[in-house]
């Protein structure tokens, strides 16, 4: 989705509102031109304003993927476990799996990375880092979620190519994204020193997994300034280990990325009942993981992750179970995604709200069928699956770990 506002106004009333990890009140959100125009505690909305009625409903702020590879979002999971590193990971994969990659290969990029926004969309992602050139596909208006912009990237140490033109290059006030320390042997663990060598290693800087961080590398990246972004189920996968979190979590700017399909589990919801359940991290601190911390280390600047006055309207909305958006966490999944709005406008809904919703935003809503569920998505649904499937064959078409096609 472009940085162009639409010009949209809709209220919210009735529905239960996450204002921060620990408060849920019952408010109106008023919308106008994209953003939160109000909060009150009125009974009903202003007469000159549509109006969904969300009795029975939470609304969360929209979740942020703060790494992602949205061009692989059809490959599946591939490799032989466990190795010592990514790239011995990689050498391993192209020789013993090239018919796998030469097949989803073959799809085209703008392709792939739309079904790439489609998984993140479905399980109330607003905005997502993608790790790789920005296609034409996500600057388009229409792509189904925000794809963040006007920051640099590498790819590693190892094969990153030139990245101290890389972080040079990235533009003034943006965040620099580079994997780091992805592995459990001595060149994993010796990454870190390489990037401080370069001078690459500042506050402008994001690692991404982090997986052999020690405790004398944690106290070097809070001395330089940097973020972590970890993929606790990649690093299960690749190396059979996880992410020390009693000393990662000494990083102030630590955030959750959900990474690429060749790897993770799944989509971000997973990831964060995978770091919940498998990792030991509080509910409330996932939480944070996917609102607050990556909107401060992603640079946002329009509230993200936070329902606020001001703040762009990027909102998810659950069924209210009379409980908080914490205790929440640990079984959320994207059956549980009812609503999604970004910019104020509704790019997705479940066939349970459908009625719910004004006319005028039913326009262009298709549906998609994902492993027995339908959502009603703002994307070209049935041309997406057919295009998709004359590549790969009809009903061969997955995201992640679930079946999808044209309902």
């Amino acid at each position: 989705m472009s940085d162009v506002i639409l010009s949209h106004d809709l209220t919210l009333s009735g529905a239960k509102c996450a204002f921060d990890a620990d408060v849920c009140e019952i408010a109106t959100i008023a919308i106008a031109n994209g953003y939160i125009r109000d909060i009150s505690y009125a009974a009903s909305p202003e007469p000159s304003f549509m109006e969904i009625d969300l009795s029975g409903y939470l609304v969360m702020p929209g979740l942020i993927n703060a790494h992602d590879h949205l061009d692989f979002a059809l490959f599946p999971r591939l490799g032989r476990p466990p190795y010592r590193n990514y790239i011995e990971w990689g050498e391993d994969i192209h020789r013993c799996f090239p018919e796998v990659i030469a097949r989803y290969r073959s799809v085209p990029k703008d392709l792939s990375v739309w079904w790439g926004g489609v998984k993140n969309l479905l399980c109330g992602v607003t905005t997502v880092s993608h790790h790789n050139p920005l296609r034409p596909a996500m600057l388009r208006e229409d792509f189904p979620v925000r794809v963040l912009r006007g920051h640099g990237w590498g790819h590693s140490l190892a094969l990153g190519g030139d990245l101290p033109a890389a972080h040079v290059a990235t533009p003034q006030g943006g965040v620099f994204i580079v994997h780091a320390c992805e592995g459990i042997d001595a060149i994993a663990r010796g990454e870190l020193g390489g990037f401080d060598t370069l001078n690459l290693l500042n506050k402008d800087t994001a690692l991404v997994h982090g997986l052999a961080i020690d405790e004398e590398g944690v106290t070097l990246v809070n001395k330089r300034s940097a973020a972590l972004i970890i993929c606790p189920s990649s690093n299960k996968f690749l190396f059979q280990r996880l992410p020390d979190i009693t000393i990662l979590r000494n990083i102030p700017n630590l955030t959750l990325g959900n990474d690429s399909p060749l790897t993770a589990q799944g989509d971000l919801l997973d990831e964060i009942r995978f770091i919940i359940h498998h990792c030991g991290v509080e509910a409330k601190i996932a939480y944070e993981m996917v609102t607050l911390a990556p909107a401060k280390v992603l640079r946002l600047k329009n509230c993200e992750g936070t329902i606020t006055v001001g703040g762009t309207a990027d909102l998810v909305v659950i069924r209210d179970t009379r409980v908080n958006i914490i205790e929440r966490m640990p079984e959320l999944s994207i059956e549980n995604i009812e609503l999604v709005l970004i910019g104020g406008h509704v790019q997705l809904v479940s066939e349970d709200l459908l009625e719910r919703i004004p006319e005028g935003e039913k326009k262009d809503l298709e549906p998609l069928w994902v492993d027995g569920i339908v959502r009603w998505l703002r994307v070209k649904v049935e041309k997406l699956v057919y295009d998709t499937e004359l590549i790969l064959g009809k009903g061969e078409v997955r995201i992640g770990n679930r079946s999808v096609r044209a309902a």
